[in-house]
């Protein structure tokens, strides 16, 4: 059975922004998560929070998709944009890391 995704914040708007290529490598990629399955180039993301991992996309430039799939109800797309250099830039290891408190705050909530 495939694990439904939660788009978080504007994640889902910022893969509809990515170039023709990437989106469809993203969204093959966020498939092969929802099928239990490891995306072909990811790596943990310790750095956001425990559980969090980034789908690595090349195509026409370098996109990341960081998202959770450790919560039994779903997959979480946390963040995803078009990474410009070497290391990931830190505005957008803030942001995901922000987004993911969030996200787990809430969970604890409900």
């Amino acid at each position: 059975m495939r694990k439904p995704v939660t788009w978080v914040s504007d994640s889902l708007e910022a893969i509809r922004e990515f170039p023709t290529l990437a989106r469809t490598r993203a969204g093959r990629q966020i498939a092969r998560v929802q099928e239990g399955l490891e995306p072909d180039d990811w790596k943990p993301m310790p750095s956001i929070g425990l559980g969090v991992s980034e789908i690595r996309v090349r195509a026409a430039g370098a996109y990341r998709v960081i998202y959770v799939a450790k919560f039994v109800e779903g997959i979480y797309v946390i963040h995803a944009f078009e990474k410009k250099a070497q290391r990931t830039a830190q505005p957008d290891i803030e942001l995901a890391r922000k987004r993911f408190r969030a996200l787990v705050n809430e969970r604890k909530r409900r």
